[in-house]
């Protein structure tokens, strides 16, 4: 794949939210990661969400954007936040997370939490189920319509994989529920691929792809049995999907036949 060119550049978003795609794509990442730099209008100093992975020419371009008064992490992936700590060296930062295990120099973060630094105030809205330390951030300020960073919960483009069994389809379906009534308007800022205009549009449509595809699996256990393996269900159910894509899908089938298995 050719370099993107936005690679290394600083994208305006919204008055409060910029992007800089990190040099990752791959079918799961698709164009690459969205590190997210946040500050309000006329302050020096930043927040940075999901620095990306442990690549030193993408860290160096998101620290020349500082200085960085925050890191917070939507959840454990390497290509979020593989570079968390070379970048909390770098800047001197503190990170903050779900999981205990990737923070530094602060504390982990908690449910309905309001996250202060660089004159922006983001509200923590836990959305396990393509990991179980997902969070979403709902930004909000008094001249600009509210977004929220999702990280995988919901992507720019496509959908997200349930990674079983860290992840987990209940749990996802709960954050989607949640993610929907969020009030109408609110942008999505995702971990991956463009900006949408709408959450709650896009988690009701997320919920509804969700169902489609467990009632395609429980249709393909009529066929195949009732003990059939993931991989088995994949080559039915996702057929038409690239094969390169195969192993994300097998993961989420796995979380799928779990959920229809305990229900």
């Amino acid at each position: 794949m050719s370099a993107h060119p936005l690679y290394g550049a600083l994208r305006p978003v919204t008055p409060l939210a910029s992007v800089l795609l990190a040099p990752n794509p791959s079918p799961m990442t698709l164009e690459g990661t969205n590190t997210w730099v946040l500050r309000a209008p006329g302050v020096e100093e930043c927040v940075v969400v999901d620095p990306g992975e442990d690549d030193p020419g993408h860290l160096a371009d998101v620290a020349a954007h500082g200085p960085v008064a925050l890191v917070l992490i939507t959840h454990r992936h390497h290509d979020h936040a593989g570079g968390a700590r070379r970048f909390a060296e770098l800047t001197g930062a503190p990170v903050r997370a779900l999981d205990p295990s990737l923070v530094l120099g602060s504390e982990a973060l908690g449910e309905g939490e309001v996250v202060a630094a660089a004159g922006v105030e983001l509200r923590v809205i836990g959305s396990p189920g393509h990991t179980s330390d997902s969070v979403s951030f709902l930004l909000d300020g008094p001249d600009t319509d509210p977004v929220v960073l999702t990280g995988d919960t919901i992507l720019g483009r496509g959908t997200t994989v349930i990674a079983h069994p860290d992840g987990q389809l209940g749990p996802y379906l709960e954050s989607l529920r949640r993610l929907a009534d969020l009030p109408p308007g609110t942008a999505v800022l995702p971990g991956h691929g463009p900006e949408l205009p709408d959450a709650p549009g896009v988690a009701a449509a997320y919920l509804a792809h969700r169902e489609e595809r467990l009632e395609q699996v429980r249709s393909a256990l009529t066929t195949l049995g009732a003990g059939a393996s993931a991989r088995a269900v994949v080559e039915l159910v996702y057929a038409d999907v690239d094969r390169a894509l195969w192993p994300a899908a097998e993961l989420s089938v796995r979380a799928q036949l779990e959920h229809l298995r305990s229900s």
